[in-house]
């Protein structure tokens, strides 16, 4: 690859015009999009931008969720010399204001009538034009380019090339905010070579092209493309030319595997867990508990053998439970997933290894926006779950005297926008703090242990990270989410919130009416005992000093924007601030039974 990956759509159009790069969602089926529809449709939004005088350099917002538009306008704001500020669908107008604000965005794009009201509503200093992606949005301003005198239409195209062309390494392609804990997100500055680095070392790893991108390779994926994994993970494919399709949300995702049939899933961790937990639940309740309980214990097994040191016995298994069980879990897939690309949060070892061992191989990869998405990740060829994998081609891992982990490589961004002393405090010379705590195994392989600023103290002085013990906690089929406490208390307790469909089964099991909710048998002895379950396993993986004491069933799920990022992870600030009730009651009185 080159400086930059804004040619590959074009590139591919000269090359293969009749490529289906992509499948849109139309006409209750998946229809093909070619490499050249495509480029065209890059290329005239890009002239529309130019022709509404969009400048070399100008900021442009992009609010919607995960579409083929929403890579198309990404390709064009570049093609068109412009720098790319996405912002979360799911953001507040309050967060909508700071973003466009604080990045001087002269312009957005935006995926819906009500996301253009909310940048409207903000009022982004600024901000001029806001343009709507749906409802013919893009092709109004594409037409309004064409319909221009034709002197006009004729140097918008040419100046989309010639700023194509003047595109370098070292020019700014995107401002990505990090969701920040406390305080106002920061703009992280990722150049068109960061882009380009990041392709590369992904594609670079040996086994990705031969096994993972292979000729008949498709993906389909829902998290949001302004987060920097999925949009990173989307530009190899463009890369590569392999089909992908994009779905606006997890919802879809169970009833379009089977329409789409990918090969390949980008997931965060919980989705994975999901689909673990989902399996149990459904064998539990049509009387196969013990059933699916050998058969995880011995897809684990043959995992953790590496399937080729297993013994014949082991191997008689796992060949009897793929027919019976493994097959059928493949198939809620689509029947053709053999790669999961995880990422956005550590996925717990015992999901991983059951995952590997029925047949889907997951790549658990780390990283931060600083470091343009993944800058480790498991290799087909040689993984090891629990970790995240060995550093990139090109890049390279430490660890600090405190167990923070800190990087280098030709992905590490350039700093934050307009902010010389938050980008000076993330560096320690030419490396970057990354915040997160770990250790580098002899052979090159990275461990994340947990968050720096997340790490639990308690009163006694003992370290505590939550990340293990809530991966735990919710492998178990009927728990949603799990928040461990106890920094600066006497003892470790967690708030957990439950499944709706699998509450909903439960209740029909347990005899209670249909219509009782999680308020009203948050306390229930049954309930209760069903939920103490999965802490007591949790609790067998840690000390006596780290174990979850008490636990409290909050009432309700948690909601992106809420509780949850885009992504799906907690935010713990936010639960432990609106919770602070329900955890000041379970430390009221001296630790006892559950």
């Amino acid at each position: 690859m080159g400086e930059t990956i804004c040619d590959d759509p074009f590139d591919w159009a000269a090359r293969d015009p009749d490529r289906p790069m992509f499948a849109r969602r139309a006409d209750g089926g998946w229809q093909p999009v070619t490499a050249a529809q495509f480029a065209g449709r890059v290329s005239s939004v890009a002239a529309g931008l130019v022709a509404a005088g969009i400048a070399p350099g100008d900021r442009v917002g992009l609010m919607a969720g995960a579409s083929l538009d929403w890579l198309a306008c990404d390709f064009a704001i570049w093609s068109a010399g412009a720098v790319t500020v996405p912002v979360y669908e799911t953001s507040s107008v309050d967060q909508v204001r700071w973003v466009l604000s604080d990045s001087g965005a002269v312009a957005a794009f935006a995926g819906s009538a009500r996301l253009a009201n909310a940048i409207r509503s903000a009022r982004p200093a600024k901000l001029k034009t806001v343009w709507r992606m749906d409802d013919g949005g893009l092709d109004a301003l594409a037409q309004a380019s064409r319909e221009a005198a034709g002197t006009v239409a004729g140097q918008a195209v040419a100046e989309v090339s010639r700023r194509r062309g003047a595109l370098t390494a070292e020019t700014l392609a995107t401002i990505v905010y990090t969701s920040g804990s406390t305080g106002q997100p920061k703009g992280c500055m990722i150049s068109h070579g960061n882009l380009a680095a990041a392709v590369d070392s992904i594609t670079a790893i040996p086994g990705v092209r031969e096994r993972v991108l292979t000729d008949d390779a498709s993906m389909l994926s829902f998290l949001p493309l302004s987060h920097i994994l999925a949009r990173t993970v989307a530009l190899c494919l463009v890369h590569a030319g392999r089909r992908t399709g994009y779905l606006p949300g997890p919802a879809q995702l169970g009833r379009e595997l089977a329409a789409f049939r990918p090969t390949v899933l980008l997931v965060v961790p919980r989705v994975l867990e999901k689909v673990a937990a989902a399996a149990r639940e459904q064998a539990e309740a049509g009387g196969h508990r013990r059933l699916f309980a050998a058969a995880e214990a011995t897809a684990v097994a043959y995992s953790r053998s590496g399937s080729w040191r297993c013994g014949p016995w082991l191997r008689l298994r796992h060949a009897v439970f793929g027919w019976l069980v493994y097959r059928r879990l493949r198939a809620t897939l689509g029947g053709r997933v053999a790669w999961v690309i995880s990422g956005g949060a550590p996925l717990g070892s015992g999901t991983g290894h059951f995952l590997r061992g029925a047949g889907l191989a997951v790549l658990e990869g780390w990283g931060l926006t600083e470091t343009t998405g993944g800058i480790t990740l498991n290799l087909p060829a040689r993984q090891r779950i629990g970790s995240v994998g060995p550093p990139l081609p090109g890049c390279a891992v430490r660890t600090g005297a405190d167990g923070e982990i800190e990087v280098q490589g030709p992905t590490v961004f350039h700093g934050y926008w307009q902010d010389p002393d938050a980008t000076g405090a993330a560096f320690d010379g030419g490396w970057l703090r990354t915040g997160d705590l770990g250790r580098i195994g002899d052979d090159g392989f990275v461990f994340v242990t947990g968050r720096k600023k997340e790490l639990i103290v308690t009163a006694g002085g003992k370290n505590v990270a939550p990340g293990p013990l809530e991966d735990r906690v919710r492998e178990h089929w009927l728990i949603a989410e799990c928040v461990v406490i106890g920094d600066r208390r006497p003892y470790i307790t967690a708030l957990v919130t439950l499944e709706g469909g699998a509450f909903t089964r439960w209740k029909r099991q347990a005899g209670q009416p249909p219509d009782a909710t999680v308020v009203g048998l948050r306390d229930d002895p049954a309930l209760r005992a069903v939920v103490a379950e999965a802490v007591n396993r949790a609790n067998t993986m840690v000390s006596a000093a780290e174990t979850i004491k008490r636990f409290a069933i909050l009432p309700g799920p948690f909601e992106v924007g809420a509780e949850l990022t885009p992504t799906q992870k907690v935010r713990r600030r936010f639960v432990l601030d609106r919770f602070a009730d329900d955890i000041d009651a379970l430390y009221a009185h001296p630790a006892g039974p559950r």
